[in-house]
C-alpha cells in the first residue's frame, strides 16, 4: 500500500462520516492543511501516532498483513524505470504521482515525462493511470496528465490510449 492510498481511504472515510477537513483534523490533534496534504497524496512527513489519531478519529485500524504470492504489477515504479533509462538524476516514484496528482511536474523532470509518455507502451501508461485513479477523485488523474502531456509538448497523441484507462 502506498501512502496515497491510506490518504485516499481516509478521505473517503471522513467523507462517509460527514465529517470536514477541519473537524477530523482538530479531533486527531493536526492542522487542517496537513490533513489535506495527506487526502491529496501531497502529504508532508506524517508520523504514525498522527496516522494512528486520524484513524482511531474515524473508527479504522491500521494492520499489518503478508504481501500475496502473486502480487499485481507496480506501474509506478515500472514507469519510473522508462522514464529514468537516459538520465543521470532519475524521476522518483514520488516525483511522478505528484505528478500525476497534482499536474506539476517537479524542476528538472520534463524530459523524464517526454520520455515516458513519448515512448511507454500504452498498456504501461493505462496501467499507471488506473493505479494513480485509486488515490484521487475521479477523472484528476487523466486531466493532469492531459496538462502534462501539453505544458511540455510530448510528441505522443495521448487522447487515444487515454480513453481506455
Amino acid at each position: 500500500m502506498r501512502l496515497q492510498e491510506l490518504g485516499y481511504a481516509i478521505r473517503r472515510a471522513r467523507l462517509e462520516r460527514r465529517l470536514t477537513q477541519a473537524q477530523l483534523a482538530t479531533a486527531a490533534g493536526l492542522s487542517r492543511t496537513t490533513l489535506n496534504q495527506l487526502e491529496n497524496g501531497l502529504f508532508p512527513d506524517l508520523g504514525v501516532k498522527k496516522v494512528l489519531a486520524i484513524l482511531e478519529t474515524l473508527g479504522l485500524d491500521l494492520s499489518v498483513q503478508a504481501v500475496p504470492e502473486t502480487r499485481r504489477p507496480d506501474y509506478v515504479r515500472m514507469a519510473c524505470n522508462t522514464a529514468n533509462v537516459s538520465y543521470k538524476i532519475a524521476l522518483t516514484e514520488d516525483e511522478l504521482i505528484r505528478a500525476l496528482l497534482t499536474g506539476k511536474l517537479a524542476a528538472g523532470k520534463r524530459p523524464h515525462l517526454r520520455k515516458l509518455l513519448d515512448e511507454a507502451a500504452p498498456e504501461l501508461l493505462r496501467g499507471l493511470v488506473g493505479e494513480a485513479n485509486k488515490w484521487t477523485k475521479p477523472g484528476r488523474v487523466k486531466k493532469n496528465l492531459e496538462k502534462i502531456a501539453h505544458d511540455i509538448g510530448a510528441a505522443r497523441r495521448i487522447a487515444d490510449w487515454l480513453k481506455t484507462a
